[in-house]
């Protein structure tokens, strides 16, 4: 029992990471959003933030990283399906794509009121 669970575990692993490198090849988004985040994340870890602002920021940054996984999910269903354009398909890959925007928008916000309160004290 304990070993297929971890064979389940391990399979799981090495989806997420062969999922995980077709969209570093195929999405040049999610580059630009890992660069974001090392600046992210190294303005959070240099500055005077309390700990729960520092998490919200750093986690909101691995959600966006999510959500360009997701929205690439997304893509290549639709495309999967048809490459002919279509409202619908249009609409869904909009879709996808405002999820991450909305996502970037949380990590501005809190960075908005991080810094808020350092300005503030």
């Amino acid at each position: 029992m304990i070993r297929r669970q971890w064979e389940r575990l391990r399979l799981r692993a090495v989806w997420s990471w062969e999922g995980w490198r077709h969209v570093w090849r195929t999405e040049g988004s999610l580059h630009q959003w890992i660069w974001a985040n090392l600046a992210s994340a190294a303005l959070a870890l240099m500055l005077p933030l309390t700990p729960g602002e520092r998490a919200a920021i750093l986690m909101g940054g691995i959600m966006v990283l999510a959500f360009e996984c997701l929205n690439t999910a997304i893509e290549r269903v639709v495309d999967d399906i048809s490459e002919t354009r279509r409202p619908r398909a249009k609409q869904a890959k909009d879709a996808g794509s405002a999820a991450v925007a909305v996502a970037g928008l949380a990590v501005g916000a809190a960075w908005a009121a991080a810094l808020l309160r350092i300005a503030w004290g």
